[in-house]
């Protein structure tokens, strides 16, 4: 018996915490822990529930060093949101609503999500993708609150030192 008490924070069902601890619990056995992880993703049953064990997933597989697959998850996150609060998919359009609503937690998550976003493609080798999330995200971003942007893209644009 798994106690879920030790996440009451984590507002989602006892089934999924469970499997989320024993992803946790079995870190070092990747394909048990993958296992655990997929199967909370798809016993996610609400909308919020499934938002939440989107960011578990991402963060699991992004420390795992599975940057593909933490990709696809901030991607899967990202399209929900957009989704659920009818985003537009040209930045012209969504940056004024971002400027408005950057306090609402949907859109924060949503703006982490998109940071992440950019991390991963960074990771990967997609630089000029990379720099083209930082940079939309530096657009909005008037109360500091993503330094990382600005750290991931001043890296990005850095010419390369002959030391």
């Amino acid at each position: 018996m798994i106690n879920t008490d030790k996440f009451s924070w984590f507002d989602v069902s006892d089934n999924i915490k469970s499997l989320l601890i024993l992803a946790t619990e079995n870190y070092g056995n990747t394909i048990q822990a993958d296992n655990y992880i997929n199967q909370a993703l798809a016993k996610s049953k609400t909308k919020e529930e499934y938002l939440d064990v989107l960011v578990a997933a991402y963060r699991y597989f992004y420390y795992k060093n599975n940057y593909s697959m933490a990709l696809q998850l901030t991607n899967q996150l990202i399209d929900k949101i957009k989704e659920v609060e009818k985003l537009s998919d040209s930045w012209e359009e969504l940056k004024p609503v971002l400027l408005t609503r950057q306090e609402s937690p949907i859109i924060r998550l949503y703006l982490n999500a998109y940071w992440a976003s950019g991390l991963v493609l960074a990771k990967l080798g997609q630089l000029e993708q990379a720099q083209i999330i930082c940079s939309q995200i530096r657009e909005i971003d008037h109360y500091n609150q993503f330094t990382g942007a600005r750290i991931l893209l001043d890296i990005i644009k850095k010419p390369n030192d002959t030391d």
